[in-house]
């Protein structure tokens, strides 16, 4: 039976997973209609496990010292060990949903199959349907994962039913998907390319001598890390159980977003991370905590390492950055402009190579090494921050147009709580899954995210009215009037 051995970075992941804290990438395409089941087990047939050979196999931990874990195919695979369809309990109303999708974010997935599953919800009150999936962090990151699931939709409402395709027509049609899928934010992009410049400074010493500049700054920033002190002391730290609760926010217009942006000249990202803030500020407030001027709390923030070409390719391919989000800052703008000053720190350093390294050397190392780093990055920082770029317009999935996607990021490393952005269709909508020993309301923190970026709207559209009356008028028009009887 052919063997393929874990990279370290993917090994890493798989042995994060903890009773209180899955690695687990949970997410779900919502459908304003009921969704045929065996369109829904066809199109998995032939577009996933028939395409990725990954979802066929399971993981096994190997029984030799010094040798890591590998996946093998598994002899028994069973699509009806994946893919599974149950019924919303009455009243089929938003809180029986959201309990139902906290309780599949909180089981673990069975490692002795391939570790995926789908769950299509029905009997919603609204008549419509949920698709849950559940994959798990070793497979690969979020964006790869996405990028998988988004090879699964079509692009054209009365698509036919899938069928076996050859490897041409699926690169065409994979490519058809990811050209619908929003650029990459600046932030991404540019991490990216400091990134690719200190993985190339580990492999070649020769080249770390020539880039002098870049090596004391890679070795300045892993210093950084290893000498943060423990993160803040808020409700949100604490003992985790084992019960995880979600919530998402409703959609909030790209175009809004884009407006906020343009006045106060910040970026997509740094309106969102504000937003956030503000969000889990005023979350603090609610629950009685003060919140002095200079309280922060850090997230983990993922960053792709890999061009959008590649985005299909399985395996871990991110690195980790840690961005200090300042909640003690009241004022809107005034928290803006500071998140737009730690983020823009961010883009032009080599953070994002230090945290994969940590996480490859994470993986080569035995687990109980392994089990410190976890408690090292849990005591660094707060939660898990992601931002995921999607497609542009809506896609169809089984027949049906999707008409929302969310998805939540594992809280590693003992961490409590995880917030997950993402675009779709020129909306965005805000994740948060919690610890319910921790924060048991994460649809308050929801709330509180809107509320927050309703008022940096409303604030955006004072400064813009203001400007357009500080305008200069246009000079009067001197030209004779027409005559009444002119034609």
């Amino acid at each position: 039976m052919a063997r393929t051995p874990l990279s370290n970075v993917d090994a890493a992941w798989l042995h994060m997973d903890d009773p209180t804290n899955l690695m687990m990438i949970t997410g779900f395409f919502e459908f304003a209609e009921p969704l045929d089941y065996e369109r829904l087990r066809a199109t998995t047939e032939i577009r996933l496990v028939q395409r990725w050979r990954r979802f066929r196999q399971r993981v096994v931990e190997s029984r030799l010292p010094m040798r890591g874990p590998y996946w093998e195919d598994d002899p028994y695979f069973d699509l009806d060990n994946h893919i599974f369809r149950v019924g919303l309990p009455s009243p089929g109303d938003d809180a029986t949903l959201k309990e139902m999708i906290s309780k599949l974010a909180s089981r673990p997935l069975d490692k002795s199959k391939p570790l995926w599953e789908f769950h299509l919800i029905d009997n919603l009150e609204d008549g419509g349907s949920f698709l849950v999936a559940r994959l798990h962090h070793a497979i690969a990151d979020g964006i790869a994962l996405m990028s998988v699931l988004m090879t699964l939709c079509d692009v054209d409402e009365d698509a036919p039913w899938p069928e076996p395709e050859p490897e041409e027509a699926h690169q065409r049609r994979g490519r058809q998907v990811r050209s619908l899928f929003h650029p990459a934010a600046s932030f991404f992009a540019m991490t990216r390319s400091m990134a690719d410049e200190g993985r190339l400074m580990l492999a070649d010493p020769a080249h770390a001598m020539k880039r002098a500049t870049q090596a004391r700054d890679f070795m300045a920033r892993l210093a950084r890390l290893a000498l943060l002190p423990p993160d803040s002391r808020t409700l949100f730290k604490g003992r985790l159980g084992r019960k995880k609760v979600v919530a998402w926010t409703q959609d909030l217009a790209l175009e809004d977003v884009k407006r906020i942006k343009k006045t106060f000249k910040v970026t997509v990202n740094d309106v969102l991370v504000a937003a956030v803030a503000g969000g889990l500020r005023r979350y603090l407030e609610y629950r009685g905590e003060s919140v002095r001027r200079h309280l922060h709390i850090r997230a983990m923030v993922p960053v792709n390492l890999r061009p959008m070409d590649e985005a299909a390719k399985l395996g871990n391919h991110f690195g980790l950055v840690v961005l200090s989000l300042p909640l003690g800052l009241k004022n809107p703008l005034e928290r803006m402009i500071e998140v737009k000053r730690r983020m823009d720190d961010l883009k032009n350093s080599p953070e994002a190579v230090v945290g994969y390294t940590l996480l490859e050397a994470m993986g080569m190392s035995p687990k109980q090494i392994e089990s410190l780093a976890v408690q090292f990055f849990a005591m660094k920082s707060t939660l898990v921050l992601t931002n995921v770029p999607g497609p542009r317009q809506k896609l169809y999935f089984a027949g049906s147009p999707i008409e929302r996607i969310m998805f939540w990021v594992p809280q590693s490393g003992r961490l409590g709580m995880g917030v997950s952005i993402f675009s779709y269709a020129d909306v965005v909508s805000v994740g948060v899954m919690t610890d319910y020993e921790l924060v048991p309301d994460p649809e308050q923190i929801a709330r509180f995210v809107e509320e927050d970026f309703a008022e940096m709207l409303a604030l955006t559209d004072v400064i813009r009215h203001q400007d357009q009356r500080m305008e200069p008028e246009p000079p009067a028009d001197t030209s004779p009037s027409p005559s009444a009887d002119s034609d």
